[in-house]
């Protein structure tokens, strides 16, 4: 590998990017980081990791964003730190602890803002995975053993918290285009040919070697 960098994953629900997350981690031979990022956040902040569970990925309210941010860029020991609540201080160890990996490791991370707490600072591939509706209700009803109906509204739901959350704490809108380097149906190609498309991509940009 020429470089050192990061693949962010966004995706949306039911469209196997967590699938194909650990699928290319396997074929790079790096990490891939999901609800194990949740873990080592609480163990680099001190918080319960049910906490990390409980507010993962959900947006906050709007009046305590100008109190987080100001708090994330003094970070922990800034004064005002032990009032802020659970929720920011949640955001706030995901942030630090994605950039941890950052600077130590090539790695691959699913969800949480990672594109942005990483924006400029690391060689960075942004990618989004989608998916056709269709496709995407049979996997959940599949994984979670619903009715099509149901597997329908929990990926409405899902997707409206995951992309209120992106648009929230990013300048980008959660699954445009332009908000991302590479976007990919999955329903089109499949876990495995998505892979190899990332892959290629990461040649091109001489991430990895050809």
């Amino acid at each position: 590998m020429e470089k050192r960098f990061v693949v962010a994953i966004g995706r949306e629900f039911g469209s196997g990017g967590k699938e194909i997350g650990f699928e290319l981690s396997k074929q790079l031979g790096i990490k891939c980081y999901d609800k194990e990022l949740l873990e080592l956040a609480a163990k680099d902040s001190g918080l319960c990791e049910d906490i990390f569970k409980l507010h993962d990925e959900k947006p906050t309210n709007s009046f305590l964003y100008s109190l987080v941010m100001d708090t994330y860029s003094a970070g922990y020991a800034a004064p005002g730190f032990i009032d802020v609540p659970i929720s920011q201080k949640v955001f706030l160890a995901q942030f630090d602890t994605i950039k941890k990996l950052a600077q130590k490791e090539n790695c691959i991370i699913v969800g949480r803002c990672a594109d942005y707490a990483l924006e400029g600072e690391i060689n960075l591939a942004s990618i989004f995975i989608s998916g056709d509706t269709d496709s995407k209700i049979r996997r959940i009803a599949e994984r979670f053993q619903l009715s099509d109906a149901k597997a329908r509204d929990l990926i409405v739901k899902t997707d409206k918290k995951r992309a209120n959350y992106y648009n929230y704490y990013t300048n980008k809108k959660w699954g445009d285009s332009s908000s991302y380097d590479l976007c990919i149906n999955s329903s089109k190609l499949g876990v495995k040919e998505s892979v190899s498309l990332i892959i290629g991509y990461l040649k091109l940009r001489k991430f990895i070697e050809q």
